[in-house]
């Protein structure tokens, strides 16, 4: 491959690296000869913690040759750094407006895979809102995958922010993504096309 991306993959609220979806980009990014220049951090912090985390983590590499992937709240962070380094992202069931939806999840919640409390406080809202992309500058940056079955999200929220033409939508599926694999190919195709498209 004569472009080599680094991959950020940003995993979702309450999620983990071990989570499904993060671990077949993984594999896949191993298969095509990209293992090195993947990462996937780790997020178990508040929102301002994690852009800072993550700016970090990007300034260590090339920048222009950044590509994003996000699901749920990754996509919302992917959505910010995608704008802030002008980065091509893919998104997955992104979250929109999460600083709605996490009035619900104030106190404690629990991880799913390491079982580690999350404190989310108000402060936190705030934070999420500090980040919020109300205008996209290049809609072109971004290829949104979204399934209508999504009991989560509301997939229209995305479908209206980013435009139809950004996005892929199924009919039925789930929050996670139902067969998230079989679109990998189509989604490196797009970080590949657009990190040229970048640097013209």
């Amino acid at each position: 491959m004569s472009v080599q991306p680094h991959v950020l993959y940003l995993h979702g609220f309450l999620s983990s690296p071990q989570s499904l979806k993060a671990q077949q980009t993984l594999a896949y990014c191993l298969e095509i000869g990209l293992g090195e220049t993947i990462a996937i951090p780790l997020m178990n912090r508040g929102p301002a913690e994690t852009i800072a985390q993550l700016h970090a983590l990007i300034d260590e590499n090339d920048t222009d040759q950044l590509v994003l992937m996000g699901s749920s709240l990754g996509g919302y962070y992917a959505t910010y750094l995608s704008e802030f380094y002008q980065a091509p992202a893919v998104l997955i069931n992104p979250a929109v407006r999460p600083y709605e939806l996490w009035e619900s999840h104030l106190g404690e919640n629990r991880n799913y895979y390491s079982d580690e409390v999350h404190v989310v406080t108000r402060a936190h809202i705030e934070e999420l809102k500090q980040i919020d992309v109300p205008v996209l500058s290049k809609a072109k940056n971004f290829k949104v995958f979204l399934q209508k079955g999504d009991a989560t999200l509301d997939y229209r929220q995305a479908l209206e922010k980013f435009g139809a033409g950004q996005c892929v939508v199924h009919e039925k599926g789930s929050h996670s993504y139902d067969d998230f694999e079989q679109e990998m190919p189509i989604m490196f195709d797009f970080f590949l096309s657009r990190i040229g498209e970048n640097k013209r």
